[in-house]
């Protein structure tokens, strides 16, 4: 009989990934068509942006685990090639119009937006689930998003033009209640292989440097006017080079020898990107930006510093990548700050006062509905056929990939031979 962690994902992924794929392309055949009243392809270089941050950006930035970079990047691609798929649709179910959801360059940014859920919550769970529960994941979590994401631009019309809140926040929480739930007591003590190497550290600062370089056009990619635009850019770029000279301050300051920390440089560094979102397109004017991309940056060290460690402890949460300090928390400042700028400032948006009420309303159910759904997919997540690791095998590569042989040392032939053993070589 099959072992309760069966990891042989030969029928169970290859069947559910087709099935999957041929049921979105009758979706797509019977409710998809292109958006005739849109032609303008002004969007486009900012869609470029968006698409290398998601697939290159956030699959690199995870390939810092030692043995685990195929799956970082690889099943990144996966879930990214799929949940914009599925994101197309779910966001547009909520947009229809004559029964057809209509493609444009804009739905393909929101898409890609969806997918960065999922690619947050990949990272809280990362080394510790079957590409058969990613699939899986994937599906719920940008179905919720989508119903979450309705809720806070219609219901509540809150604005979170960089998605502070509904993206950043809402993948961090949504991934950390699923990794509560998924909570594996043989992980408490540090696996082995839950760690970085020197060349791998180097190639997610790759991945931090893509995202940190085209973080401006994700913020500014669907704001409605082009001087919204200008101002998320310019927000956004102050906000993020504020955030990295904090962030290279407090991590020499937290370490006792005062050396600079990779996983902090790789991830803290980014969290003025995040923070700034829900109000990057508002007058706060730069030096408020660098303000906030200033207090984040300590948010998301000290947090990697002092709180990852006790939530792993007390609160049984294994938080691989860390998505708690770069997304949640950051996430919610944000939130916090664009309560606060509409508290301040009468901005209008789409003929729509905002109001610091329906702000904070935003940030508190798209918190609670992200625990909510992530607790509910943890559970879904938990059923023993779906091709989990063991414990043992967590963060390998080789469980779910080909892996190439290490090239074994050469031998070094002794030069302790006397004559005779060379003659009976010889011989």
């Amino acid at each position: 009989m099959p072992s309760a962690l069966d990891t042989n994902m030969r029928f169970k992924f290859s069947i559910l990934a087709l099935l999957l794929e041929a049921i979105i392309i009758v979706l797509f055949g019977i409710f998809v068509e292109y958006d005739k009243n849109d032609l303008s392809t002004s969007l486009y270089p900012l869609f470029q942006d968006v698409h290398v941050m998601i697939f290159v950006g956030f699959g690199f930035l995870m390939t810092f685990l030692k043995k685990y970079g195929f799956s970082s990047v690889g099943i990144n691609m996966l879930i990214a090639a799929f949940g914009l798929q599925w994101g197309i649709l779910m966001q547009g179910f909520w947009h229809m119009q004559g029964g057809k959801i209509h493609v444009n360059i804009k739905s393909m940014i929101n898409a890609d937006f969806s997918t960065a859920t999922a690619l947050i919550s990949f990272g809280a769970v990362l080394g510790k689930t079957s590409p058969v529960q990613m699939l899986i994941l994937t599906i719920l979590e940008i179905t919720i998003f989508a119903c979450n994401e309705h809720l806070v631009t219609e219901i509540f019309q809150a604005t979170d033009v960089g998605a502070s809140m509904t993206i950043h926040a809402f993948g961090a929480y949504f991934g950390l209640a699923v990794t509560l739930v998924l909570y594996r007591p043989g992980l408490k003590n540090k696996h082995e292989n839950d760690e970085s190497t020197y060349h791998s550290d180097i190639f997610a600062m790759i991945g931090t440097l893509f995202l940190w370089l085209f973080w401006p056009s994700f913020n500014s990619a669907i704001a409605p006017e082009q001087i919204y635009q200008i101002k998320a850019i310019a927000n956004t770029y102050c906000s993020l080079a504020a955030c990295t000279v904090v962030t290279f301050a407090l991590s020499s300051l937290v370490d006792q020898r005062g050396k600079f920390s990779m996983v902090l440089i790789q991830n803290a560094t980014l969290a003025g990107g995040v923070a700034v979102g829900t109000c990057a397109d508002l007058s706060i004017y730069p030096f408020a930006a660098m303000c906030i991309g200033s207090i984040a940056g300590i948010i998301s060290v000290l947090g990697f510093h002092f709180l990852t460690p006790l939530l792993a402890s007390k609160l049984n949460i294994q938080d691989t990548c860390g998505v708690h300090n770069l997304h949640g928390l950051p996430g919610i400042l944000g939130g916090i700050a664009g309560i606060v700028v509409t508290a301040i400032k009468g901005e209008v948006r789409h003929g729509v006062p905002l109001t610091p009420g329906m702000q904070a309303a935003a940030l508190g159910s798209t918190i609670g509905i992200a625990l909510a759904g992530g607790a509910l997919t943890g559970g879904i997540l938990k059923l023993p056929f779906l091709g989990q690791p063991s414990d043992q095998n967590c963060f390998d590569d080789s469980v779910y990939w080909e892996v190439p042989e290490e090239e074994k040392p050469h031998e070094i032939p002794s030069n302790n031979y006397d004559e005779s053993s060379r003659f009976e070589a010889n011989v």
